[in-house]
């Protein structure tokens, strides 16, 4: 009896070839509509390109390049859709996919846009004058952008999980019971939101910038990036100090180039009580004004402190950033201490 009942189960040979012509149809239909996408997309690179071409800035080729892609898949999708309206069998494939490759594409491509022009903003503030407002323009275009792609990727996440059917009823649920999802989702929530505000407000407030020289809790370095929940220090070793964003509203910390680029430093020289300080004077103002590290903004030599057996002079100097200033202080300790022992042997400490 089962010998019996295969053949009837079995399709008609009519049955096969219209399948065979509905599926070559297809593939014919879909292969002009993404064929078409293709041609149409590298004409449009193309001349997109040779206008490139004609600007001087490398921005039209940064932001062309990073929605290169995105737009090609794009491209193919809205061929397919447009395929579909008069191919059955493409609708019916396509009816399905869609729900999921739609809202990636649309994501995908918002997501390079803002990223794209992000980086086409960071890089106009290299011709900025004013190293001051580059640094303040880099970091609230590194929060904003990041902001924005968090918040594109989230949405694109939903609705792509809102086109599963059993997610869809899992999310009417949770609506239908706001208040407690609400109460939940915030208490669990509490640290990233509260992280994600913090980076909104640096980038408003701009306590930090890319760049800065920063002291706390005992470590210093330079600000190299600020994301929304955590902020990068690097330090002269190269360490690499993560800091959350919200211990930079929270807490008090040294930012040694809030207003200016240049900084301050100072070195102490002891000099035995009777010695001539103008000739001392003469000579760290020489070897300061040599030395390529110094910017020429400040420049004294103080008598600190006076005691019985010596006299404390405070060399003043200052540089244009941390770097520089590290290698001016011992710089100009080494030179002072070699002028002292060839002009005034005399002059010098016994414990120097």
């Amino acid at each position: 009896m089962l010998a019996a009942a295969l053949p009837s189960q079995l399709p008609s040979p009519d049955t096969v070839i219209g399948w065979s012509e509905a599926l070559t149809r297809a593939a014919i239909h879909g292969g002009i509509a993404v064929g078409a996408a293709f041609v149409l997309h590298l004409g449009l690179f193309t001349l997109l390109r040779r206008m490139a071409r004609l600007s001087v800035s490398q921005t039209d080729d940064l932001v062309f390049t990073r929605l290169r892609q995105p737009l090609l898949w794009s491209m193919v999708a809205i061929a397919v859709s447009v395929a579909a309206e008069g191919d059955p069998l493409i609708a019916r494939i396509w009816g399905m996919a869609a729900r999921f490759i739609e809202p990636a594409l649309f994501g995908w491509v918002a997501f390079a846009l803002v990223k794209a022009f992000a980086a086409a903003m960071e890089q106009r503030t290299e011709a900025y004058e004013d190293e001051l407002a580059a640094r303040s323009r880099r970091t609230r275009i590194a929060i904003f952008s990041r902001t924005a792609g968090f918040g594109i990727v989230f949405v694109t996440v939903a609705l792509v999980l809102f086109g599963i059917p059993a997610v869809r009823s899992i999310g009417t649920t949770l609506l239908a019971s706001a208040g407690l999802a609400t109460l939940a989702v915030g208490a669990a929530a509490q640290p990233a939101l509260k992280s994600l505000i913090a980076g909104i407000q640096i980038a408003i407030t701009e306590p930090i910038r890319i760049g800065d020289f920063v002291v706390i809790e005992g470590e210093s370095g330079r600000v190299e990036d600020i994301r929304l929940s955590y902020v990068v220090i690097r330090t002269a070793d190269e360490r690499r100090l993560i800091v959350p964003t919200a211990k930079f509203l929270d807490a008090s910390f040294q930012n040694w180039t809030r207003q200016g680029g240049g900084i301050t430093g100072s070195v102490v020289l002891p000099i035995k009580p009777g010695s001539a300080i103008g000739p001392i004077r003469a000579a760290y103002e020489a070897l300061l004004a040599a030395n390529p590290d110094w910017d020429q903004r400040t420049g004294a030599l103080q008598v600190s402190e006076a005691q019985v057996g010596s006299i404390e002079l405070k060399l003043v100097m200052s540089a244009a950033g941390p770097t520089a200033l590290g290698r001016l202080r011992p710089a100009l300790r080494e030179a002072m201490l070699e002028w002292l022992r060839e002009h005034m042997p005399e002059a010098l400490c016994d414990e120097v």
